[in-house]
């Protein structure tokens, strides 16, 4: 127990920075410790930066592991150091300029910042598809997402089977469509916009791709929220790309019973899966390294 609240001064960045509990499991099923949390998040840093920079970022905080509970956090916690990069964001979805309520979101720009965001427990990170501008003012989004969550009995398995139509429909559209996978049970497809769109309009665009394959192929796709009619279906959850709505970030952990990491993967991956119902898994943060350091950014 002193080894496990033991705390540590280092420096990141230039930022002396505490870091405490390094022995303490997070993940009880594998015995993943924070060390090796925090280990994983500065080796994966150089990749997983670039897709936080500009954007606000929600945290879920699990302080006592992921048998425990966890919860959301959107504002800066009490404490923050002042060299953290903010953003004041107003709490409407639609993020109108308003002197009503507002969130004073944390914006991840640097391996200090995460560094000491990942010692708060913070396992999963979520962004928005909008950036914030050099004003400190959100901007519209830039890209589109499409998470694709299956329903029982469906998987990964059939979760790609779609996701080979949602790319079809998107380049249709002139949309190049990225595939991830979740760190859950599915997968997200990501498309940069070719310019800046108001989220009620890249909502719409989401939602008009999903309605359509689901009245394609109405056995295998809804674009229904309710859940009772998901059974077996893979549900294409447009909704993400409204302005109040995050997506886990590439390269984060999920606060699963085993550490997972939402991982970019190539199509020929995803067609494989298709095929295969074991041609496609998540991904360990060990894996995710090794795949890094062979095929580099696949999100890039």
């Amino acid at each position: 127990m002193a080894a496990e609240k033991e705390e540590v001064r280092v420096q990141v960045d230039g930022r002396t920075l505490t870091i405490s509990n390094l022995h303490k499991v997070l993940y009880p099923r594998t015995g993943f410790t924070k060390g090796e949390v925090l280990n994983y998040y500065a080796q994966v840093a150089p990749v997983l930066l670039p897709h936080l920079r500009d954007r606000c970022v929600t945290r879920i905080r699990w302080p006592h592991g992921v048998a425990e509970s966890s919860f959301f956090e959107k504002n800066t916690p009490a404490g923050t150091p002042s060299w953290v990069r903010t953003a004041k964001v107003p709490t409407t979805g639609s993020r109108a300029q308003s002197t009503s309520d507002t969130l004073v979101f944390p914006i991840i720009d640097d391996l200090a910042t995460l560094t000491w965001l990942v010692n708060l427990a913070a396992l999963e990170l979520h962004v928005h598809q909008w950036t914030v501008g050099r004003n400190g003012q959100p901007r519209n989004a830039d890209r589109l997402v499409i998470d694709l969550d299956p329903g029982e009995p469906a998987g990964l398995h059939e979760c790609c089977q779609v996701a080979l139509m949602v790319r079809d429909k998107l380049a249709e559209r002139g949309l190049d469509a990225r595939p991830v996978t979740s760190g859950s049970k599915g997968l997200h497809l990501y498309a940069d916009l070719p310019k800046r769109l108001p989220s009620d309009e890249s909502t719409a665009l989401a939602k008009e791709v999903a309605e359509e394959l689901q009245g394609e192929h109405p056995k295998l796709v809804t674009a229904t929220m309710t859940k009772a009619r998901r059974g077996g279906k893979v549900f294409l959850d447009w909704s993400q790309n409204a302005g109040s709505k995050t997506t886990i970030s590439p390269y984060s952990l999920r606060g699963r019973e085993r550490p997972s990491v939402a991982t970019p993967v190539g199509w020929d991956e995803v067609e494989e899966g298709a095929e295969d119902p074991l041609g496609l898994e998540q991904f360990s943060p060990a894996q995710v390294l090794e795949r890094v350091a062979e095929h580099g950014d696949l999100f890039a």
